[in-house]
């Protein structure tokens, strides 16, 4: 008899739109919208919905938009 496959639980992600630009903000605000993967108006990422992440999000809050959260 074949041993069962589990599945492993599927991962909460968020899907992220950057909605200003990153121009004459601080340099943290710019190197935070960098590591989330976000660097030019309205590209969308999907993130995993860690708390890193979402500490990330709310510190650039003006410059980001959750647009959906999936999982």
């Amino acid at each position: 008899m074949a041993a069962k496959k589990t599945e492993a639980p599927a991962k909460k992600t968020i899907v992220v739109k950057q909605v200003a630009s990153a121009a004459r903000r601080p340099a943290v605000q710019t190197a935070t919208l960098k590591g989330l993967g976000l660097n030019k108006m309205n590209r969308t990422r999907e993130l995993e919905d860690t708390p890193a992440v979402r500490g990330m999000v709310n510190k650039i809050a003006h410059l980001v938009q959750i647009i959906e959260e999936r999982g």
